[in-house]
């Protein structure tokens, strides 16, 4: 995130586009529903009717895999009708003359054909979104997972440019994490590409660093992205797999191809709290402990580090992460794991990650959370970035031209409806802890294929029926659950429940950028069980 949470609370205009903020974000959801309150105006851009457009000011119900055309479209409005901020865009930013011509390709009539929204809300959206400052954008993975996720997270930087809705509070561009440390994994080099303080692998000088910091000779290249992980593992070009905390077996797409991945390997470890579906699959179970178990900080999606403290004793045999971590490492000859507590490990941390660099438990003792970036001990933190200039060479944000892919896999004959994935606020994730919770389960206790009511008029299907939910990968089967929530010819299903695996049939194909698979958005039939 750009901007931190309290400041939702003061927009004058928020655009929520491919979230379900109040059920999977409910505590933000609060905050936006508080910037309501105070006069703020919001538009909610999503395929299916949630929540929050009960108290929205403006509903775009784009189609599924159309948000780039939905935004430039948006974006041809306010250059047209001068409602860009002219002044920021000529002191901070840099490529505009190409990005403005790239704007003739999304004419209104065009976006209406494409977004199947009327061209007179796209208009209204514009107005609303570029007149009202400051203006914050949320987001989450309704933007992200698809093969053009990348441009979708481009064209929602080009529009917070345009309007000058970066670099000060309440404003700004603002994916919301899914999970409590997703941000602080991140951070430490969990991606293929960089290493901790997301310094890239390929720059020479970065190498250097981290070799004369860890005592070691390290490549200097790009690993493998998850997706890639598990058909290495297919091909037999990876024979051994690691899995923390994760359970692809459900929440992967194309999930039969990944117990197929997993099968093949010669060696599977899994690390984690309970025995998961991919826990099954291991030759070794590496019990963790939780986090009540165990001291250390989390990262949160606001880039706020707050320290996490044990309330009891690790359960069992199971231990923290970093201390089985630690441990293999040093069995393997590892060198520098010696660590004997976590705030030695946020010292190491400190001295190899700019952002970081002013950030000790001391600190976090007095201060309570402090946000990256920190550089020194004497900083306070950072509420919302880019205030005086941008992370790039030049220091100057970047307009992008963009033009309309769309997803990979369209409804045909064969497979006529489109399935999308959404979350339910009872349930979470592939369901490993919240399905423990007797209480969350009475809310929800099964897999629900929502269906518009057109279409389950003409399959023949009513509500409480099961059905067979079928794409080009497979099927599994759900309860039919009639809606309006869901437009004609669209389908949704959650992944929470692995008795009736979605992901089995989801579509893997991948972002050529950023290597995320088009789970948004793939090609399905129903058919009546039995028929």
């Amino acid at each position: 995130m750009t901007n931190s949470i309290n400041e939702i609370k003061d927009a004058a205009c928020i655009l929520a586009i491919g979230t379900n903020t109040t059920a999977t974000h409910p505590i933000i959801g609060l905050r936006v529903k508080k910037a309501k309150q105070n006069g703020a105006k919001l538009i909610v851009a999503n395929p299916r009717k949630i929540p929050a457009v009960e108290f929205a000011d403006l509903w775009l119900q784009q189609r599924p895999g159309t948000d780039v055309p939905l935004l430039m479209g948006m974006m041809r409005v306010i250059v047209e009708e001068g409602l860009l901020d002219e002044g920021f865009i000529k002191d901070r930013c840099e490529g505009f003359d190409a990005f403005k011509e790239s704007l003739q390709a999304f004419d209104l009539d065009s976006v209406e054909k494409i977004t199947g929204v009327p061209k007179e809300k796209v208009a209204e959206a514009a107005r609303m979104y570029s007149s009202s400052k400051p203006a914050a954008i949320l987001y989450t993975m309704g933007i992200t997972q698809h093969t053009h996720g990348t441009d979708n997270v481009l064209a929602i930087s080009n529009l917070a440019m345009l309007t000058g809705n970066l670099g000060k509070a309440s404003s700004g561009v603002n994916p919301l994490r899914g999970q409590n440390n997703v941000q602080g994994a991140c951070d430490m080099g969990a991606l293929p590409n960089v290493y901790p303080g997301y310094q890239k692998v390929d720059n020479p000088d970065a190498k250097k660093k981290f070799e004369k910091a860890w005592g070691v000779e390290l490549g200097g290249s790009a690993g493998l992205t998850l997706t890639e992980i598990m058909d290495g593992a297919y091909d037999g070009t990876i024979k051994a797999m690691y899995i923390v905390g994760e359970n692809p077996v459900i929440s992967d797409p194309d999930s039969s191809h990944v117990e197929d991945a997993l099968n093949k390997l010669d060696f599977l470890v899994v690390q984690d709290i309970f025995l998961t579906e991919t826990a099954k699959f291991a030759d070794v179970v590496l019990p963790a402990s939780t986090f009540a178990e165990k001291d250390g900080t989390f990262s949160n999606t606001e880039r706020r580090v707050q320290r996490v403290r044990r309330a009891i004793d690790p359960v069992g045999e199971s231990r923290p992460d970093w201390q089985i971590v630690c441990e293999i490492a040093k069995r393997l000859g590892g060198k520098g794991f010696d660590f004997e507590t976590p705030a030695e490990i946020m010292d190491e941390i400190a001295s190899v990650t700019p952002q970081y660099g002013g950030i000790s438990y001391e600190r976090l003792e007095k201060e309570g959370g402090l946000q990256w970036p920190c550089p020194n001990p004497d900083h306070p933190g950072t509420m919302y970035l880019h205030g005086e200039k941008f992370g790039t060479p030049s220091g100057k944000g970047q307009f992008v031209a963009l033009e309309y892919r769309p997803p990979a896999e369209m409804p045909d004959k064969e497979f006529p409806l489109v399935l999308t994935t959404c979350r339910s606020l009872y349930q979470y994730h592939t369901g490993s802890m919240t399905r423990r919770v007797n209480g969350l389960n009475v809310l929800r206790t099964e897999e629900l294929v929502e269906v518009n009511k057109k279409d389950a008029d003409d399959l023949g299907v009513a509500d409480g029926e099961t059905v067979k939910v079928i794409s080009r990968r497979g099927e599994v089967t759900a309860t039919a659950k009639v809606t309006g929530d869901s437009p004609a010819g669209v389908v949704a299903m959650t992944f929470h429940f692995a008795e009736s695996p979605t992901n089995v049939i989801t579509n893997p194909a991948l972002d050529p950028k950023a290597k995320t698979p088009e789970l948004k958005v793939c090609a399905v039939r129903l058919e009546k069980v039995g028929t």
